[in-house]
């Protein structure tokens, strides 16, 4: 995901998603540590997104 794609989404929406890629990761994690993912760089890119989204979150909790 994009920033510019983060920041057209809405607050609440960001948020549910946000929360969403989190659940995902996790499972990731797990599924990694007991059978290895084909393409374990699919943690790393989940983990950037969710930092984008945190990044833009917090930016507009900034400019409240």
């Amino acid at each position: 995901m994009k920033i510019k794609e983060v920041r057209e989404l809405e607050t609440k929406d960001l948020s549910e998603k946000l929360s969403a890629e989190v659940l995902r990761l996790h499972k990731m994690k797990i599924n990694h540590s007991v059978s290895p993912l084909e393409n374990p760089s699919q943690i790393k890119a989940l983990r950037r997104d969710i930092a984008r989204m945190k990044t833009v979150l917090r930016q507009r909790e900034l400019n409240k």
